[in-house]
Order: C-alpha cells, then structure tokens, then sequence
C-alpha cells in the first residue's frame, strides 16, 4: 500500500463534499484566476484537471492524499493530469524522472516514493544515476529508465510542461488548472479542501458552457 492509501471515511467525503452554498462563495479573482490564453496539458478528451506539483514540495505532499481521494469519484468526463513543474534544476530533473517512469508505465509502483523520498525525507536525488538507481529499489528496470529519461520523448514532455507553466502564469505548487482556461491552489481558495471544491465549480461551469 502506497503512503497515499491510509485515508479516512471523513477525508473522502470532506474532499468531494460540495453544495450551492458553497459555489456561492468563490469568486474569481480571489479563489481562482482565469488565464490570459487557454493552455492544454495533454491532447486527450474531456474536461482537463491538471495538478502541477513538485515531488519535493512538501505542500505538494500533503495535498496529494486529497487529491487522490477526489479522483476516486471524479466524474467520466474528467481528464486527469499530473504536471510536473521544471521550476528549477532539481525540478526539472524530477520532472524528467516522472514522464519517463511514466513512458514505462511504472508511475504507480514509483510516484508515492517519490514523495516520501523528495519531499518527506529530503534525500539528494539530483542526478540521472541517482534517480535511476531509486526507481530500480521499486522494481523499474534501471537501464530502460535512463534511455527513456535521456530520450528525445521526455525531454520534450519536459519542455511542454514548462511552456504550460508559463502560459497558464504559474508561480509554485501546488496549482491546479481546469479546463485550460482556470487556475486555482490551495493558497489561494484558502486550504487543500477548499482547492478542490473550486475545481469542482469550475468543472460544473465548464460543463454547463459546453451544453450551452
């Protein structure tokens, strides 16, 4: 089990919990920003969260049991996203790191010790071999991974998740874009709860829009 998985009846249903009263109360400009331009973290189909984090945030780590409790009951015509931020040298390395185990499909088997490991425990893993040898302790073939994190498929990952960043005026981690046209965090809508319940008005706005 994953250090993610221990969560609690009363954590699920606070997270997912929303109601008229409280899409009264978040305000744009305030809880949430729109976006100069409409940015777009992946090409697939439906209504895209995105959550750009940083495995070595600590914001980001206690976030990540939230958010995992509100993607067990988002709806069907949820395009979920992680999007790694390159904000900085170490960054980006994890960044890389993440779409690479991901080319392996091995995100699961790494993305919680990711956590514990970067931003839990503060370990150095700041260079490809490090990174390859820490995946390698959780059943990731050590030499497919540094082909995949050298290659040309990652490193443009890397670079469109940068351009994502910029255009959508991102500033640190946790932050969640909906819809490429809404940014929110948990610093804004004032905790990680709260954050949610944003992205789950501005869905419900996205929605009625489309049915317009």
């Amino acid at each position: 089990m994953g250090i993610f998985r221990h969560l609690t009846t009363g954590l699920i249903a606070a997270t997912i919990a929303f109601s008229a009263s409280a899409q009264d109360q978040w305000e744009e400009g305030k809880h949430y920003q729109r976006l100069p331009s409409e940015v777009s973290a992946s090409s697939a189909e439906g209504i895209e969260v995105a959550e750009v984090f940083w495995y070595g945030c600590g914001y980001c780590l206690e976030f990540e049991p939230h958010v995992q409790a509100w993607k067990e009951n988002m709806g069907e015509d949820i395009n979920f996203v992680y999007l790694p931020a390159p904000m900085n040298r170490a960054a980006a390395e994890h960044a890389k790191a993440f779409y690479a185990v991901e080319a392996l499909d091995a995100r699961e088997k790494t993305h919680d010790a990711f956590y514990q490991a970067l931003a839990a425990e503060r370990q150095d893993l700041s260079s490809a071999s490090d990174l390859a040898d820490f995946v390698a302790e959780y059943g990731v073939d050590r030499e497919a991974f540094l082909k995949a994190f050298n290659g040309f498929g990652v490193k443009a990952q890397t670079q469109r998740a940068m351009s994502v960043l910029r255009g959508a005026q991102v500033r640190g981690t946790p932050t969640v874009l909906v819809a490429g046209k809404y940014r929110t965090s948990p610093s804004m809508a004032g905790g990680y709860e709260e954050a949610l319940a944003v992205v789950d008005y501005l869905v419900e706005k996205e929605r009625g829009e489309g049915a317009q």
